[in-house]
């Protein structure tokens, strides 16, 4: 077995997209297979000692891309085929990622439900809080007020704004990573008042990122993107945790069905109160 970078090309790319569809059984299609192709390239060129494949003659059987932002590290990858499962791959090059993290106070995942996988970042370090998925199509008659705080759309000026939020709900900014991901959302909603700031990114019917520094406004934001979701989008709100019950109450007002999947995986830092993390990005 062979450990090398991923580079920021086509090439590695698309070997990136292969080894998610083959290890997932799910090929990403459409906008799904452009963001991830944005989300490789963005962190290939930004976090190269973070991201790595594993190859077995010449073949790339596995890849883990990471990332480090201000103090927190985070996993927007860990993907085996199945033909190189159960012999390290995974364990191997969860530990190369990590390496990435020396300096970083705080780490996060937003894991799948893959019981191998949850092993691993336990033994890391890393504690696991279950989360829920909410889904369904969305009923705005039973959607709540947003409490007389503006929301509005947003565009690069406002990236300041959203970094101090960052900051304010996760420990650490984005930075540029809100240029990825503007670039592969239809919207991007900002909340900025005397009583507190917050954003939210939406792909069609999924809230992508959603980041807030009091519950009001994270309500207010969730409660209109939902509003915002074309009729014949199904809303997708991920990775809620307990602390997400303000979440859960909107979604369940608009008629969307909860279910368990997966876990926020934490290390050196408490789940976020206001805050739905991006997958790519956490």
């Amino acid at each position: 077995m062979l450990l090398r970078p991923v580079h920021d090309s086509a090439a590695d790319t698309s070997a990136v997209r292969a080894i998610d569809a083959a290890a997932f059984g799910k090929p990403l299609e459409g906008r799904e297979a452009a963001r991830a192709d944005v989300r490789t390239r963005r962190l290939a060129a930004a976090d190269q000692p973070g991201c790595w494949f594993a190859e077995e003659d010449g073949a790339a059987l596995g890849v883990a891309l990471s990332l480090k932002r201000e103090g927190l590290w985070g996993l927007a990858l860990l993907a085996v085929r199945p033909e190189g499962q159960g012999q390290g791959l995974g364990r191997t090059l969860l530990d190369h990622a990590l390496s990435y993290a020396h300096g970083c106070l705080r780490g996060m995942i937003v894991a799948s439900e893959d019981p191998r996988a949850a092993r691993r970042y336990h033994a890391a370090g890393f504690r696991l809080h279950p989360t829920m998925a909410l889904s369904g199509r969305v009923d705005r008659t039973g959607l709540p007020a947003t409490g007389g705080i503006p929301v509005h759309l947003g565009d690069a000026t406002h990236f300041d704004l959203l970094d101090s939020v960052d900051r304010r709900s996760r420990g650490a900014a984005h930075g540029e990573d809100h240029l990825a991901l503007l670039r592969t959302s239809d919207e991007l909603l900002v909340a900025d008042t005397l009583g507190g700031s917050g954003y939210c990114y939406r792909l069609g019917g999924r809230v992508m990122l959603l980041a807030a520094t009091s519950r009001r406004v994270a309500t207010a934001l969730l409660t209109e993107t939902l509003a915002r979701i074309p009729d014949v989008e199904t809303a997708d709100v991920r990775s809620a945790t307990a602390e997400q019950d303000w979440a859960v109450d909107v979604a369940m007002a608009a008629g969307l069905t909860a279910a368990t999947r997966g876990y926020l995986a934490l290390r050196g830092m408490k789940p976020p109160t206001h805050y739905l993390p991006s997958g790519a990005y956490l």
